[in-house]
């Protein structure tokens, strides 16, 4: 009787794995935006800080990856191969650890979070995803020397377009007081963090689980115990260590297994398949998925300039795509 070889990871074919990292990247991503968006608005309740909740991730997320990290450094040395880094943990060299981690890990989790309190779940879909494809074309311009065909520029327009509609209508109301645009410019800021760690994977061709490891090595290293140390002296005016253990239970285990181990090996994985420019666009459904889902499960109002900044930036993202594929 034959018999048939169990399915392996390693036996995917590279479309079957690109293609799933996709859908994982998605799903995590949507998520992310609506319980960011639920556990950093004061309004609805929370005990916990932005820079407290990128302070779980960062936990949780190292209670996974350095004990691999340092697993992978002794293999490497083993066999006489590798270049580690912050003490055997980073299995990348220091160079690409520290630059990965700062834009990939750092900033963007101290910056995405720090936008939630200001500005609803609705506009970081927009303004988060949606940014991505222009910051990572442009980084992408100037440090890997890719073209900008016609039609990417024309999708890139659509997108810029979108943003200034989402954005441009809190920037007028800062006349009046508003600070939704602080929101806004913050989640501008973190996709541009997000795309310069895209590139970066690309330029240093960077495996997925070696870069996410490096990743949280740096921020385990750069800023877990300086906060820690901020919070203890009462520096800092966190929560972490008074709040519920619950809540930074589930902070820890969804902020750091979900959004940063699952997240950032399955982006990375995308990229390492589709390339960074097309990786960005492949997120066209976050926006539209993330938006519905403030509507639907956090009360958030979908106004006239969000629904066609979202539209826009949608457009410009499946159009961006279509041109990629063409190429």
């Amino acid at each position: 009787m034959a018999t048939t070889a169990p399915l392996t990871f390693s036996s995917l074919s590279p479309r079957v794995v690109g293609r799933a990292a996709a859908v994982v990247t998605v799903l995590v991503w949507t998520s992310f935006i609506l319980i960011a968006r639920a556990s950093s608005d004061p309004a609805r309740g929370g005990s916990l800080t932005p820079f407290d909740i990128a302070f779980c991730r960062m936990v949780g997320a190292g209670l996974f990856l350095l004990p691999w990290g340092a697993w992978l450094v002794r293999r490497d040395r083993a066999l006489g191969l590798g270049h580690a880094s912050l003490f055997g943990l980073s299995p990348l060299p220091l160079r690409v650890t520290v630059s990965a981690g700062l834009f990939g890990g750092l900033l963007y989790a101290l910056i995405a979070y720090s936008g939630f309190v200001f500005a609803p779940a609705a506009h970081a879909s927009v303004l988060m995803p949606g940014s991505l494809p222009l910051w990572t074309t442009l980084l992408a311009l100037f440090l890997l020397g890719e073209r900008i065909t016609p039609a990417r520029a024309l999708g890139l327009a659509l997108i810029v377009a979108g943003d200034l509609v989402v954005g441009g209508a809190s920037l007028l109301r800062a006349f009046d007081g508003g600070s939704v645009w602080k929101g806004d410019l913050l989640f501008m800021m973190a996709a541009m963090c997000w795309s310069m760690y895209s590139v970066l994977a690309r330029r240093y061709a960077l495996d997925a689980v070696r870069a996410t490891i490096a990743v949280t090595a740096f921020a385990c290293f750069s800023f877990v115990p300086l906060y820690a140390v901020l919070l203890l002296t009462h520096v800092a005016p966190g929560h972490v260590f008074t709040a519920p253990l619950p809540e930074v239970a589930f902070q820890t285990l969804y902020q750091g297994f979900g959004s940063v181990v699952v997240s950032g090996i399955s982006f990375t994985r995308m990229i390492e398949y589709f390339g960074p420019v097309r990786s960005t666009m492949i997120t066209a459904l976050v926006p539209g998925l993330s938006a519905l889902g403030a509507v639907l499960l956090l009360g958030e109002p979908l106004y006239w300039n969000l629904a066609a900044g979202l539209a826009l930036v949608t457009l410009g993202i499946l159009f961006g795509v279509r041109a990629v594929v063409r190429r």
